[in-house]
């Protein structure tokens, strides 16, 4: 098992900007990739970026590139969001997921494991 809890979001104004932070618990973190993932009211939870279990390999939502970026602190077993030049359709909640494996896919579904999901509000 390995659980999951994500800190840092809120409410902020356009352009701001927001660092998530993703603590894990339970596993080897560094056995797992992991993933952002974004569900905004109304719409299925979509793909926002994951990295690789040593953290060198990164993928993005090709409409979130140069915006937002992920990391990870393997000693820490933290995971990270940093999101910039935040917009009103960026407000979702937002989950970490970890996958046992090299690499973070896009596809949900591959996921084992979620977080409970944090708010984030990008006022206009």
């Amino acid at each position: 098992q390995v659980q999951l809890v994500e800190s840092g979001g809120g409410l902020v104004q356009a352009g701001d900007s927001l660092r998530l932070s993703c603590a894990a618990s339970g596993r080897t973190f560094s056995s797992y990739a992991m993933g952002w993932f974004r569900q905004a009211p109304g719409k299925e939870r979509e793909f926002v970026g994951s990295i690789s279990r040593g953290g060198a390999t990164t993928r993005y939502a090709d409409s979130l590139k140069g915006r937002f970026t992920v990391s990870r602190d393997n000693a820490k077993a933290m995971l990270y969001l940093q999101m910039n030049s935040l917009k009103p359709e960026d407000t979702a909640l937002y989950y970490c997921a970890a996958k046992l494996g090299i690499f973070g896919p896009v596809d949900k579904n591959e996921y084992d494991y979620w977080g409970q999901g944090i708010q984030v509000t990008v006022s206009s």
